[in-house]
């Protein structure tokens, strides 16, 4: 049995994702910083029949990260799955001309170290199962800059660049990193936004193995 370890759970699209990759028959690895909301999760999906445990980790501190992630492989199984999709702060998000150089420090640490000790993290489990599927969640502004929210769209856009990058270097290896832009809001009502349709997208694209970056929803214009 492999475990899928989702990176930023939450109670919407991660709980959601965690039932989808479960329900398939990957053990699951639930990381967050709210140690509370890691047992109520876990306590769901067991409910539903799913092996899941919760792991405390910061998306800041990649060492918390490395070892949660190291854990969660020991207890549960070889993570097969990861997904990354934190939801970065609402500081994060100033106007360009508000946002200064140090502005930039913790949104480029959340999206690109963050990420970058996650992948190394499982890396060496993917190697040895002979494959595995890197997935990243990111807004709207990963993929067209927005002046209302300078940090998430710089740090975004180095989070797709490693990420692009991680497709093309990996691929050989039967290791998929692949990308889903959720341009809008995540709402239960959505027809293609909602937590339930996301989580299966991300089924889907881990299944498919196709191009490196997808839509929920078409780009506004």
């Amino acid at each position: 049995m492999t475990t899928f370890a989702l990176v930023g759970a939450g109670p919407g699209l991660g709980l959601a994702a965690a039932r989808r990759f479960g329900a398939a028959g990957h053990h699951v690895a639930l990381l967050s910083r709210n140690t509370d909301r890691l047992g109520a999760l876990a306590g769901e999906l067991d409910g539903d029949g799913i092996r899941a445990r919760g792991f405390t980790a910061d998306v800041l501190d990649p060492a918390s990260l490395t070892a949660a992630l190291d854990a969660a492989a020991r207890e549960l199984g070889p993570i097969e799955v990861l997904q990354f999709s934190p939801a970065p702060r609402s500081d994060f998000m100033k106007p360009v001309l508000e946002t200064t150089a140090a502005d930039l420090d913790d949104p480029l640490a959340f999206s690109v170290k963050g990420s970058m000790a996650c992948v190394h993290a499982v890396l060496p489990g993917m190697r040895e199962l002979g494959r595995g599927t890197l997935l990243f969640v990111n807004g709207g502004s990963a993929a067209r800059p927005n002046p209302r929210v300078a940090g998430t769209s710089v740090a975004f856009a180095a989070e797709s660049a490693y990420a692009a990058m991680l497709h093309d270097a990996l691929a050989p290896e039967n290791i998929h990193a692949a990308q889903l832009i959720v341009p809008g809001a995540i709402h239960p009502d959505a027809e293609h936004s909602s937590p339930d349709a996301l989580a299966e997208r991300l089924y889907a694209i881990h299944t498919d193995r196709g191009t490196f970056r997808h839509y929920a929803e078409p780009m506004p214009t």
